[in-house]
Order: C-alpha cells, then sequence, then structure tokens
C-alpha cells in the first residue's frame, strides 16, 4: 500500500562469481548479463521504500509495483498521462461480456526467462486464483474473483461471483494483475504460494539483475523479452527513505529523479538547479490519526471526539508539509467518486468543543499515546499533534519507531502489541478506483491487514458490498460518502491530507512516464 510516501507494508545478492538465490541465474539468465552495464543509458532514480518482497500475488508497499511492473507481464497497465485510464498490454484484446464475465485473448511470443516457456492462459489462471488460494493479504484486491475459465492456450475467461467495477483500475493494471510462471512457481515452492524476494522467472522487459536491502535494486534488460524495446538498459533504484534526504541525493548527482519532501519543494521551484524539472502532482495517498476503539482509554466516544476536535489540521499541514498539502475530507481524494466536499469535524477542530467532549466523558487529565514511523515528516504531525492536545489536558508520549516494526503493530498474528495501541499515525498510498481505499476499513480486516482502529459497522461492510458491484458512478458515490461519514461518526478518525507527490527529474537524461498521481511507469521512460 503505501511507500512511507506509501506506507502499507504487510511485513541475496549478485556479485561477481555468486548469483542472487533463486532470482537471475535461477531465472536462467547469463551471470555476463547480470552484471552491472559499464556502459550504456542507465535510469538512477531514487525509490523510497526498502522492497519486502518481489512476488505480485503478495505485495505489501506500493511501490514495490513500480519494480514489478518491469519484471512480469500483465494483462492491462495504467496509461501513462493526466486521466486515469488504462490500455493492453499482455492482452490483445480485452471485453466484457457480461456483468461477471471478462474474456481475454493473450499476445503471442511472450516469453518467460529460464527456459519456462510461453506465457498463456494457464499461466493467467495460476497466477490470479493463487492470490485466494493461499489466502494472500491483498486477495481484496481480486473482489469477487471466482475462478478462471481456459479456452485455449491464449484465450480465457475471468469469472466473477457478483459485478466487480474495481477490476480495470484495481485488479488487472496494478499489483494482483501481474502474471506468473505457474511451473517456474510451483518448481520454486512446491505448492505455489509466496517466493517473497526470489523471483524464479520474469517476463516483462527488465530482469531483477541485483538488490542489496537497505541500498538498491538494479534492472536490466530481459534478453527473451520481445516486446517494444525498453528505453534504458539498466534501472538504478537507490533506496532514501528518508525524504529530506533525497533532495541532497539529487543535488549530489546521485539520482537523476526522485520524489522529494514537501518541504524542500519551495526551494525547488524557485532555484532548481540546471537542466531539472520540477511537478508536484496530486496524490490519492490519505494521512489520518487513528484511534484503536477497544482500549479502555479510548471506549469512550467523547473521549475520541474530544481528540478529533482538539486536532487543528491545517496547523499541521504547515508543520510537517510546508503548506505544500491540502486539507483531506476523507479517505478518497478529489477527483474520485465518493469524494466529501467537506469533512463533519472542521479542519482547524475547536478547543473549546474538544474540552466539552471530555467533560462529558468525565475525564480532566489523561496519558496517551501516539505510534508512528520514524521520519520526519511522521515526527512533525506527531509533535504538533502532540501540543494541540496539550491544550485540552491530554499529554501524548511518541512512540517513533521504523516501518518493519510499525507495520506488524494492528497484526494480530503478531502477538498482542494490537491490544496496546492507542493513537497512531496511518498514512495509505490509494488507487483511482474508491473501493480500493475503502475496502481497508471493513470489519474483515480488523487485526489482519488494516482496521486498526477495530472499527466495526455492519452498515458500512453492507454498504462496501453494495458499491463494489455497482457501476453507476453517483450510485457509488452516495455509498462511499455514507461510509466515510460512519467512520467519522465513530470519532476513530481524523483525517489530515492526501499528502503531495513533488518530483524533481534531469531533463538531459530523460523523458518520463507517470500515472496521475506522479508514481513512475519505468518501462516508458526514454532517455534524451
Amino acid at each position: 500500500m503505501n511507500d512511507i510516501v506509501a506506507s502499507m507494508s504487510r511485513r541475496a545478492v549478485l556479485k561477481a562469481g555468486a548469483a542472487l538465490g533463486g532470482g537471475v541465474v535461477a531465472a536462467g539468465m547469463p551471470l555476463s548479463q547480470a552484471i552491472w552495464a559499464a556502459e550504456g543509458k542507465v535510469l538512477k532514480a531514487r525509490s523510497s521504500i526498502n522492497p519486502s518482497t518481489f512476488d505480485p500475488g503478495f505485495w505489501g508497499l506500493n511501490h514495490e509495483i513500480d519494480i514489478m511492473s518491469c519484471i512480469y507481464s500483465k494483462l492491462t497497465r495504467y496509461k501513462a498521462g493526466s486521466k486515469w485510464e488504462w490500455e493492453l498490454e499482455a492482452a490483445e484484446s480485452i471485453e466484457q461480456v457480461d456483468p461477471t464475465h471478462i474474456r481475454f485473448r493473450l499476445r503471442k511470443g511472450i516469453q518467460f526467462t529460464g527456459d519456462y516457456g510461453e506465457l498463456t492462459a494457464k499461466d493467467v489462471k495460476f497466477s490470479f486464483e493463487r492470490v485466494i488460494k493461499h489466502n494472500s493479504w491483498v486477495k481484496s484486491d481480486w473482489g469477487s474473483l471466482d475462478h478462471i475459465d481456459i479456452e485455449n492456450d491464449y484465450t480465457g475467461v475471468i469469472v466473477l461471483k457478483t459485478p466487480f467495477e474495481a477490476l480495470w483500475l484495481v485488479s488487472l493494471p496494478f499489483g494482483v494483475g501481474h502474471i506468473v510462471s505457474e511451473k517456474a512457481v510451483l518448481t520454486a515452492t512446491k505448492d505455489g504460494g509466496t517466493f517473497g524476494t526470489k523471483p524464479p522467472a520474469f517476463s516483462g522487459p527488465y530482469v531483477l539483475a541485483d538488490w542489496k536491502p537497505n541500498q538498491h535494486v538494479v534492472l536490466t534488460r530481459n534478453p527473451v523479452w520481445s516486446g517494444p524495446k525498453p528505453g534504458f538498459d539498466e534501472i538504478r533504484l537507490q533506496v532514501i527513505v528518508e525524504p529530506t534526504a533525497a533532495a541532497r541525493a539529487y543535488h549530489a548527482g546521485d539520482v537523476d529523479l526522485a520524489v522529494i519532501s514537501p518541504d524542500s519543494l519551495p526551494a525547488f521551484q524557485n532555484n532548481p538547479p540546471a537542466d531539472t524539472k520540477v511537478e508536484n502532482y496530486r496524490a490519492l495517498d490519505f494521512f489520518w490519526i487513528g484511534m484503536n476503539t477497544e482500549h479502555p482509554k479510548l471506549k469512550d466516544i467523547n473521549v475520541r471526539q474530544a481528540i478529533q476536535w482538539a486536532i487543528n489540521v491545517p496547523q499541521i499541514l504547515d508543520a510537517a508539509f510546508a503548506g505544500q498539502a491540502e486539507v483531506a475530507t476523507g479517505i478518497l481524494a478529489p477527483g474520485l467518486v465518493g469524494h466529501r466536499d467537506k469533512a463533519l469535524v472542521p479542519p482547524e477542530g475547536n478547543v473549546e468543543k474538544a474540552k466539552e467532549f471530555l467533560a462529558k466523558a468525565g475525564v480532566t487529565e489523561l496519558a496517551l499515546t501516539i505510534d508512528c514511523m520514524n521520519n520526519s515528516t511522521y515526527s512533525a504531525i506527531a509533535q504538533t499533534v502532540q501540543a494541540q492536545l496539550s491544550q485540552i489536558g491530554i499529554s501524548l508520549q511518541i512512540n517513533s519507531q521504523d516501518s518493519g516494526s510499525f507495520w506488524t503493530l494492528g497484526l494480530e498474528s503478531e502477538g498482542d502489541r494490537w491490544k496496546d495501541l492507542q493513537l497512531m499515525l496511518m498514512h495509505f498510498a490509494s488507487l483511482p478506483d474508491p473501493f480500493w481505499g475503502m475496502s481497508w476499513f471493513t470489519q474483515a480486516q480488523i487485526g489482519i491487514s488494516s482496521n486498526w482502529e477495530r472499527f466495526r459497522s455492519e452498515r458500512y461492510d453492507q454498504l462496501a458490498a453494495e458499491a463494489a458491484a455497482m457501476n453507476d458512478q453517483n450510485a457509488r458515490a452516495k455509498r462511499y460518502q455514507e461510509m466515510q461519514d460512519l467512520m467519522e461518526n465513530s470519532g476513530a478518525y481524523r483525517f489530515l491530507t492526501h499528502g503531495a507527490t513533488p518530483t524533481v527529474y534531469r531533463t538531459t537524461q530523460m523523458q518520463i512516464a507517470t500515472r496521475p498521481d506522479g508514481y513512475p511507469l519505468f518501462p516508458e521512460f526514454k532517455p534524451v
């Protein structure tokens, strides 16, 4: 989900003479082709995440998909530009036969590395169904998928249990839509489960040539790729998690493309480095303060509402985003179906009203904790909230931690730490269909991957199911708006912002291609 600029985490190396276990050499790529290109066109870009997996059926971080889209094929992909559209990729054609059946025909000649043969409809069936069969934490991305019928080597039919509108802008062009080799994965895993960081075969324009955790990911051209030639011989993604460090890396020439921190943006706009273009894309992400409704200190809705009203969102955005991000009205960003014109609690809050809620709860002084990740943006948000809550007699202890530890806090599978959660600073990346952002807060998500607030609403779940099956966008919008009202009325959420994606790149090195929210589509980048 997220990269920190995208957050939602769910949870080796090639050297001269050594192989990436289960990776490049196991995929059949000659070692000589896996060595980094000493010459040729190299794209150097910042990666804001440290990848946790290269398996699209079990992906954990949104920016992992930037890599997967280079090394695997999908039936369709997002179209570069300012509008959310899709186009054909591995599919020669695709059509909706009726509300629950989508027929596709594959392009011939797409090969897997490692002598695993041509990509066929059997691989499509295996790739899509394994997400459900193995109960992947991202299986909700497939919505109502039932199974895939195979008609012949190149043609199949996606069969849904009920209509699923988000299939076109979530399932197919994003994470779970990537196609892996059935034979290669079964050889590597025996049962078709996750292969984690050791891909057994590739089918995209690039292959994974090198990966050093916390350092970099290197992609090189796929020698068996038969599609349009990608623009760069090598893509080198430098792992720079801390956003304030991205600007320094760009100035130093370590990277030629970077998403920078919002507080770095004014300097780049006013005095950009030579041959640099600055873009500030409107993000779909959503930041919020969540509250564990089952914690003894937060069970009283009046306490939660006091916190909602004590938080002044514009102050937070000035402190953490240098005023470069806009106030959010809910989960869904402007332009998405179901976006609300305004939140129920005004952005500035109201300290006196917050005190009234505390008095109603019979609370005069209260000590709470807030958990967040340990980078500058999250620290600034947490410290601002700390100061704001002190105005109503609430002391707030900030628990900062690395992303690996943070993203296990609310998972029941990781022990009982979820019981100690009180306030939490959350950040998810999102996708253009509202289903995706809203799906994380159903009762089914409690204790699994999200819904750390342990928010329970039968009405919310009913509306989520109805909206997912509709193609009437006005009717969908009304349901998603009501769902956000239910979240806010629970007192468990204080919506903050959708963030921004300020991006800088060298015009002498590349022509970029991005989604409307600024996420890179690396296979379509061109050298200058």
